[in-house]
C-alpha cells in the first residue's frame, strides 16, 4: 500500500467521507505547502493527547472538568442528558438552555451490543443520588434506540424524586405540512399545547 491508500484509508473511516471524497482530500492535501499539511498533523495529534472527558459531564475539555461545569451561572440542579459532546453544540447554539448536561456516550444499542454499562448511566444516576438536582431533561435522538435509551433513564430515575422531562419533537420552524411524514404530525399533535 501506498502513503495515498493509507491516507485516503484512514480519511474514508471519516462518518459521511467516501472512497471517492477521502482520494480527494489526499490529492488536495499533497497540493498543499508541507506546513499547512503539519500543521493539519500537530492538531490531529494534539487533539488525541489533550482532549479527555469532563470528569462529572463527560463533555469534552481539556481540562479535568469543561467551562459548562465550571459556569456559576449556570443551573446546576438542572442536567441536559444527551447521547454525544457534540449534542451540546446544538442545544446551547439555541441560547434557551441555562443547565448543565450530562453526555452518555452513545444510546442503548442492543444490536450493536451496547447496553447500559457501555454508557455512563451510572455516573448519572450517582449525580442525581448525591442531590442538588431537581429536573432531568432526556435529550436523546428521535430514533428508535434513543427512545428506548429515554425510556431506560426514565425507569432508573423513577425513584430518585427528580424530575423527568423529555425534550418535545414535532415540526420544524419554517416547514410545510405537506412535506412532513406522519409520524412527526403524530408527534407534534401529541405534543400540541395551549396557546396563551
Amino acid at each position: 500500500m501506498t502513503a495515498i491508500d493509507d491516507l485516503a484509508g484512514e480519511l474514508a473511516r471519516l462518518p459521511g467521507i467516501g472512497r471517492k471524497t477521502a482520494l480527494r482530500l489526499t490529492y488536495h492535501l499533497l497540493k498543499q505547502p508541507a506546513l499547512q499539511s503539519r500543521r493539519l498533523a500537530d492538531a490531529l495529534v494534539a487533539l488525541g493527547e489533550r482532549v479527555r472527558p469532563c470528569e462529572q459531564c463527560f463533555n469534552l475539555t481539556e481540562a479535568a472538568r469543561c467551562a459548562i461545569c465550571l459556569d456559576p451561572r449556570r443551573d446546576a440542579a438542572m442536567v441536559c442528558c444527551v447521547e454525544e459532546a457534540a449534542d451540546i453544540g446544538a442545544i446551547e447554539r439555541t441560547g434557551e438552555y441555562r443547565g448543565v448536561y450530562h453526555v452518555l456516550g452513545g444510546r442503548l444499542s442492543p444490536l450493536d451490543g451496547i447496553g447500559p454499562s457501555d454508557l455512563t448511566i451510572t455516573q448519572l444516576l450517582a449525580r442525581v443520588t448525591a442531590g442538588g438536582i431537581r429536573e432531568v431533561i432526556l435529550a436523546t435522538n428521535p430514533s428508535m434506540e434513543g427512545d428506548a435509551t429515554a425510556l431506560y433513564l426514565q425507569k432508573q430515575l423513577a425513584e430518585s424524586g427528580v424530575s423527568v422531562t423529555r425534550i418535545a419533537r414535532g415540526l420544524p420552524v419554517g416547514g410545510d405540512l405537506e412535506y412532513a411524514d406522519g409520524v412527526t404530525i403524530a408527534q407534534a399533535l401529541a405534543a400540541r399545547r395551549e396557546m396563551a
